[in-house]
């Protein structure tokens, strides 16, 4: 058993999509501001929205948020163990930031313990560098089938010996159940770690509320450090995973002048991509679920990035989204793909050591004259550089596997430390490039947007929306949990 040195605090939930990645970003913002130096840890992650770190690897995007709040680079030992699903069974195992192995489920559970020297490693690298780690676990800690070999959440704090807070999601319901449930199938020296909860997601009179604290305490002798009411900026802050996708869009696209259109793959990646198109208020931003036909009145198709490459073309096909997007282009509409959406253009997309699968090569869009071969090292590196039809400075990171050839590349979309990258159609309307991020730029998403407006200039200045909504947070948890008291447990422990 470690003992840990520097005040370290571990968030964990009752369930997945209860709140902790925003909720670690929201603390690690107020306790920046009160002169700590703070670092985020995420022992192990599950998302195909993922962030190139400064020294060069890739975590999950919830991660770099946190970094971002605590006002620190980002690096690989922020999220040691990172699993991108490929299929429904298996996932991309990355470790410290590098691909390390593919593997099923029931594989994983036995390559577990051989990763856990790693999640400590990194852990106590961050130890050093702080005055406080905040922890977020993953999923449950109440799933006690999976307890053997557990480094996501108590198998992880008890090796640790850190203090845990549990957090609760009010809005799903059944909330008393969750806490109380979790408390009982916890195990008694689990049990002594746990030292409160955090009521998350509130909506209305917090005083119909008290009974229900009341059983808590009276079932768990738990401390109740919070309930935090809803927060309405959730949205302008990037998501962790696609289960915000499953959530209903709250605008309806037909108030909203510039409609975009994007298919919601099997295995999207990093749609947070399109945060800033979603952020203007002009515009409307439509993920197409399977089974739906892509709408015909949109002025821009955008394809994402996606884990598995030729998987979600495949789907692609079988959802006739290749017929809807013919439609598109005839009627005069403008395609964009980013990184796997890009490669989705071309001619053809091959994959001859069999990196995603079965080794095979299948036909692409046909909408640009290139080809993807699916081969050789993952290229994880930030990038500036400009758009080249207008000169909008750029800037973003490369995640990709594969190399990308032929004549379309001749007209590139944009010109990134030295070299070009991407393709543009001979009219202008189809385009695609590598750089994730891209739509960030504030000057180059107006001049993208400008295309499709009449009359009007934005006056959303992104990374600035997400520092003030950062903040704004860090005001919220202010308000409603006690952070002296959880500081006061971290350093005691």
């Amino acid at each position: 058993m470690s003992k840990v040195k520097t005040p370290a605090l571990m968030f964990q939930g009752t369930g997945s999509d209860v709140g902790k990645s925003l909720l670690v970003a929201g603390i690690a913002r107020a306790y920046k501001r009160r002169g700590l130096t703070v670092r985020p840890f995420k022992p192990q992650n599950m998302s195909n929205n993922a962030a190139v770190t400064t020294d060069g690897g890739e975590i999950g995007r919830a991660q770099a948020l946190q970094a971002r709040a605590a006002g620190v680079d980002t690096s690989v030992h922020m999220n040691p163990v990172l699993l991108k699903p490929q299929s429904n069974m298996g996932s991309q195992v990355v470790v410290q930031g590098k691909v390390f192995a593919t593997c099923k489920a029931r594989d994983y559970y036995q390559l577990k313990p051989k990763l856990l020297p790693k999640v400590m490693e990194s852990f106590e690298k961050l130890l050093s560098q702080a005055d406080l780690v905040l922890i977020e676990g993953a999923g449950s800690p109440a799933e006690v089938n999976l307890r053997d070999g557990d480094i996501a959440n108590m198998g992880f704090a008890i090796m640790a010996n850190v203090p845990v807070i549990l957090i609760a999601d009010v809005d799903r319901g059944g909330v008393l159940a969750s806490l109380v449930g979790t408390f009982e199938l916890l195990t008694d020296g689990e049990r002594d770690l746990l030292k409160g909860y955090i009521i998350n997601k509130f909506r209305g009179d917090i005083s119909l509320f008290e009974p229900a604290l009341d059983i808590v305490k009276d079932r768990t002798n738990l401390a109740n450090f919070g309930v935090v009411p809803w927060f309405e900026g959730a949205h302008q802050l990037p998501a962790e995973d696609a289960v915000a996708l499953e959530k209903p869009t709250i605008t309806s696209s037909n108030q909203k002048p510039i409609r975009i259109i994007v298919p919601r793959l099997d295995r999207i990646s990093n749609f947070d991509d399109f945060d800033p198109l979603q952020a203007e208020d002009d515009v409307s931003v439509e993920f197409i679920k399977s089974g739906n036909p892509l709408p015909l009145d949109g002025d821009v198709i955008l394809l994402p990035g996606s884990k598995t490459t030729i998987s979600d073309l495949n789907a692609f096909r079988e959802n006739g989204w290749d017929i809807d997007i013919a439609a598109h282009v005839r009627q005069g509409g403008m395609v964009v793909g980013i990184c796997a959406g890009f490669q989705m253009l071309g001619q053809k997309i091959s994959d001859p050591a069999g990196i995603e699968g079965p080794a095979c090569t299948v036909a692409g869009l046909g909408l640009l004259d290139i080809e993807t071969r699916l081969a050789g090292d993952k290229s994880l590196v930030g990038q500036t550089g400009i758009d080249l039809s207008t000169g909008a400075a750029v800037q973003g990171y490369e995640m990709h596997i594969g190399t990308t050839s032929g004549a379309g590349l001749n007209n590139p979309m944009l010109g990134l430390s030295g070299r070009p990258d991407g393709a543009i159609s001979p009219n202008g309307r189809i385009m695609g490039c590598y750089l994730h991020g891209i739509f960030a730029n504030d000057d180059y998403r107006a001049a993208f947007l400008n295309r499709l407006r009449k009359d009007r200039q934005s006056d959303i200045y992104y990374e600035q929306l997400v520092e003030d909504t950062l903040d704004q947070l860090a005001d919220h948890v202010e308000a409603f949990i006690d952070l002296d008291k959880l500081l006061e447990i971290a350093k005691a422990h």
